[in-house]
């Protein structure tokens, strides 16, 4: 019985582990979380001696867990420690954050100098105006010139002018 209980402690605090790495040191989907959640709940069963003393543990965690959850947010707790993980900035307009609103669709069919080496991305002079470009998936030296054959969005893409 000892046996069973040193593999479901392990089982635990493996699942904690994997959850804790998950939450701060993995990027991912949750696969690492879900792995250790699967762990803890095999642990929480494996030490109980039925499938209903299982259920009754299983439930007493999520409620005990859950009266920790909200107490940390009556205190507080939790949103400094939310604070801390997460990005609280914002780009406000009034700070001189703003998005690219230009309509490049004047651009398509003008023709310029390629200022950088675009392999495949660069930047561009066109009408007088120094522009990031990006090519049809072809190498364009420095000073070659280019001609402008399609606009997505902000993405003015060119091709070598022969």
């Amino acid at each position: 019985m000892e046996f069973f209980v040193g593999i479901s402690l392990s089982l635990i605090i493996i699942g904690i582990i994997l959850i804790i790495l998950e939450i701060f040191i993995i990027p991912g989907f949750g696969i690492a979380g879900l792995i250790g959640l699967a762990m803890m709940i095999g642990g929480v069963f494996l030490v109980a001696q039925n499938l209903l003393q299982g259920v009754i543990y299983l439930l007493i965690i999520l409620i005990v867990v859950g009266l920790l959850i909200y107490i940390g947010f009556k205190t507080g707790k939790l949103k400094k420690l939310w604070r801390k993980i997460s990005l609280g900035e914002k780009q406000i307009t009034d700070d001189g954050y703003v998005a690219p609103n230009k309509e490049y669709s004047e651009y398509i069919g003008k023709t310029g100098i390629a200022l950088t080496l675009l392999r495949p991305a660069g930047t561009a002079e066109i009408d007088g105006k120094r522009v990031d470009v990006v090519t049809d998936g072809g190498f364009i030296p420095q000073s070659s010139r280019i001609k402008v054959i399609a606009v997505e969005g902000t993405r003015i893409i060119v091709q070598k002018n022969d």
